[in-house]
């Protein structure tokens, strides 16, 4: 356990260690063993892809925000922020797949962020396909300019990716 453990930040340890009565797991297995792994494998991930799709790593992003955004949780849950529209966002939020107190996916759209998001502490929405996240490790945003359609179809592409590469880690990580 330790192994998994020692790589990832205190806050985000603290977090996962949390997390773990909330974790169905096989019996025998340890929670904070298996999240702490399967969350290394999702950050590595998404920092692959972040740089792949040339997508920029901020540390807040405005609630008013016209661009999109994907965003990563302490708990290793992935959010698709949308570009800003006339009737707000598109939101997908999918979680860790192992959780038993959260839903597995949720979209709304017409989303709202009811403050700016930043690293280290929940999002918060006021319309939303959730109302609060877990703290925000990694905020990604699109770098180059594009149309709304455009930046909803390349985010939509690497949320899809993302969410299929994180379940596959949670099928590895459970055997």
């Amino acid at each position: 356990m330790e192994g998994y453990l020692t790589n990832i930040s205190e806050e985000v340890q603290n977090h996962l260690k949390q997390l773990a009565s909330s974790v169905e797991l096989p019996e025998g297995e340890d929670a904070l063993d298996v999240l702490a792994k399967g969350w290394l494998e999702k950050e590595k991930l998404f920092m692959s892809k972040m740089e792949e799709e040339n997508l920029e790593e901020v540390d807040t992003y405005s609630a008013d925000e016209k661009q999109g955004g994907l965003i990563l949780t302490y708990s290793g849950s992935l959010l698709r922020i949308g570009p800003m529209g006339e009737d707000g966002r598109n939101v997908e939020y999918y979680s860790i797949g192992l959780r038993t107190d959260v839903p597995e996916k949720a979209e709304k759209s017409g989303s709202v962020l009811e403050k700016n998001i930043t690293i280290g502490e929940p999002m918060n929405f006021s319309v939303g396909p959730i109302t609060k996240s877990s703290p925000v490790y990694k905020i990604a945003v699109v770098k180059e300019e594009m149309g709304p359609e455009k930046e909803e179809e390349l985010l939509s592409e690497v949320t899809q990716i993302l969410s299929d590469g994180f379940t596959e880690i949670n099928k590895t990580i459970l055997h």
